[in-house]
C-alpha cells in the first residue's frame, strides 16, 4: 500500500460517546489495504480524509483487527472533524497509514503499568488498555487514572464502569467540576487530575507509565510520577497532537531533532529531556 494516497473506506457505525465526541468504526474497501491500515501498534496513528474537506490525522482507539475493522474517536470541532458529525453508516471516507511508533508493549512485559489519561487522551489510551486486557498475563498490576472536565465529559464511561468490577485492574477517575445536581459515577473524585497521583502505592523499579492528554498537564504529571520515584526510561508520553502530515514533510510536527510523526509520536522522558518546549 501506498501510504502517501489514501485508501478508500466506507464507515460502518457510528456511536455517540459525548455532546461533541463520537466512536466511528470503518472498513476499507480493499483487503490488502485494510489489513494493512488495521494491524497497527497502540498508540499509532492514521491520517483520515473526508472528500471536500480536507485530512486530519487520528490516533487509534481500538484493538487491531484480522478483519479490518477500525476504530476511531473523534470530536467534532475541526474542519475535518465538525462535517463527520452528520456522517453516517455508508458514507466513504479516505484512510492512510499506520504511521509513527507506539506504546512499546514488549518492553512492559512483566512490569506494573500505570496509565494516565486526561480528556480525549483516553481515546488512543484505549487502544493500549484493550491490548493490555487482551494479553492480561504478560503485566503486573494494571492502574488507570483518567481525567476530564465534567462528568459528561468522560469518554467510554460504561466500559470503565464495567472495567472497575474486575478484580485485576484498577480504576479512579476525576472531574474537574461536578455537574449540577449529578452524584457522578463510582470511584469519581472532584479534582485535578495530577491529584491522583497523591498518595498512589506503585513500585517505582518495576512499574512503567503511559501518558496522553492535554500538554498543559504533562508537566504536572511528570513532577508527580518523578516524586514517585519512576525514571524518564520508564514514563511515555503520546506527543499525538503535534501530527499533520504523517510522513515528515511538512515540519509541523518537530520537537527539537525529531520528527513526532515518524519518531514518535510515543517518545519516552528520557529522549524529550532537555527539549525546550517538548512538553508544552
Amino acid at each position: 500500500m501506498n501510504t502517501n494516497l489514501p485508501a478508500a473506506a466506507t464507515i460502518t457505525s457510528v456511536r455517540r460517546l459525548t455532546a461533541d465526541t463520537s466512536l466511528f468504526t470503518l472498513a476499507c474497501n480493499d483487503r490488502d489495504a485494510a489489513l494493512e491500515l488495521s494491524s497497527f501498534q497502540p498508540g499509532q496513528f492514521l491520517e483520515l480524509s473526508l472528500p471536500g474537506f480536507g485530512e486530519i490525522p487520528i490516533s487509534y482507539c481500538g484493538l487491531p483487527s484480522a478483519c479490518g475493522a477500525i476504530e476511531l474517536c473523534i470530536r467534532h470541532v475541526g474542519h475535518v472533524t465538525s462535517p463527520l458529525r452528520r456522517a453516517g453508516p455508508g458514507d466513504a471516507v479516505g484512510l492512510r497509514g499506520p504511521f509513527g511508533h507506539g506504546f512499546p508493549l514488549d518492553g512492559y512485559e512483566n512490569q506494573d503499568l500505570l496509565l494516565i489519561a486526561g480528556g480525549l487522551g483516553m481515546a488512543p489510551l484505549r487502544s493500549l488498555l484493550l491490548a493490555l486486557l487482551d494479553q492480561r498475563s504478560r503485566w503486573g498490576n494494571l492502574t488507570l487514572l483518567y481525567g476530564a472536565r465534567e462528568t459528561g465529559a468522560l469518554l467510554f464511561l460504561d466500559e470503565l464502569l464495567d472495567l472497575t468490577k474486575r478484580s485485576d485492574i484498577r480504576i479512579q477517575l476525576a472531574v474537574d467540576r461536578r455537574e449540577q445536581c449529578l452524584e457522578g459515577p463510582p470511584n469519581c473524585r472532584v479534582a485535578l487530575l495530577p491529584a491522583l497521583l497523591d498518595g498512589l502505592a506503585i513500585q517505582p523499579e518495576h512499574t512503567c507509565a503511559a501518558l496522553c492528554g492535554p500538554p498543559v498537564v504533562y508537566a504536572y504529571l511528570v513532577a508527580g510520577l518523578k516524586q514517585l520515584g519512576l525514571s524518564g526510561n520508564r514514563i511515555h508520553l503520546s506527543l499525538e497532537r503535534r501530527m499533520k502530515c504523517g510522513i515528515g514533510r511538512c515540519g509541523h510536527c518537530a520537537v527539537g531533532s525529531f520528527l513526532c510523526c515518524s519518531d514518535g509520536p510515543v517518545f519516552s522522558l528520557t529522549q524529550l529531556q532537555g527539549i525546550e518546549g517538548a512538553l508544552a
